[in-house]
């Protein structure tokens, strides 16, 4: 039984999710965002380097910034690995990334806003929050 895929080797989607942590179809998924691109063999399957399982590593990690899938797409070019960040490597994809965390910031607000609101209701009712 083949654990690793040795160097120049290639795996298919079902080791790759193993080792990424994530599912097949959340490997597929990515695929059709434009997010990871396979290369195919003759027979249809999916085969990838080494480097996709940091690849699914970077996405994973841009996705859980709530970063969109649209947004990631454009990011990933722009980003590298320095230990557990990523850091921006173009001047323009820090400013689209700090008006992403402006709007997270602003949604952030709208949400507790109406936690207040829902705690409010619920004080009235008499019931303990």
């Amino acid at each position: 039984m083949k654990v690793k895929p040795g160097p120049g080797e290639r795996m298919r989607i079902g080791e790759l999710a193993r080792r990424a942590g994530v599912s097949t179809r959340t490997l597929r998924y990515y695929e059709e965002q434009g997010l990871l691109t396979p290369r195919r063999l003759p027979n249809g399957y999916r085969s990838y380097d080494e480097d996709a399982v940091e690849q699914v590593r970077r996405i994973r990690y841009l996705l859980a910034a709530g970063i969109g899938t649209e947004m990631a797409r454009e990011v990933l070019p722009c980003v590298r690995d320095d230990g557990d960040a990523l850091v921006p490597e173009c001047d323009e994809l820090v400013d689209a990334l700090a008006q992403e965390e402006a709007r997270i910031g602003a949604r952030i607000a709208e949400l507790e806003s109406a936690r207040t609101a829902l705690a409010s209701i619920i004080a009235a009712a008499g019931v303990p929050a």
